[in-house]
């Protein structure tokens, strides 16, 4: 991994569950990242959700989260 790129995290099954839950939406709300880019992980596939944690420039973590698709 780049020390530009930033974290990504493989959610497991039960932390999607508490996510959506968490936030009251599905998973077809989330933003979509696609199966085909670079940066994803290795063991990601499609229906995978990540979080990804991007630092700014006061050094404050945003993180986000996306699902795999085709």
């Amino acid at each position: 991994m780049h020390s530009l790129q930033p974290k990504q995290i493989k959610l497991k099954p039960e932390e999607v569950e508490k996510l959506t839950k968490e936030l009251n939406i599905s998973l077809t709300q989330l933003p979509k990242i696609r199966v085909s880019d670079l940066s994803l992980p290795k063991d990601c596939s499609v229906g995978d959700v990540l979080k990804i944690e991007r630092k700014d420039d006061d050094g404050q973590t945003g993180v986000y989260y996306r699902v795999v698709v085709v």
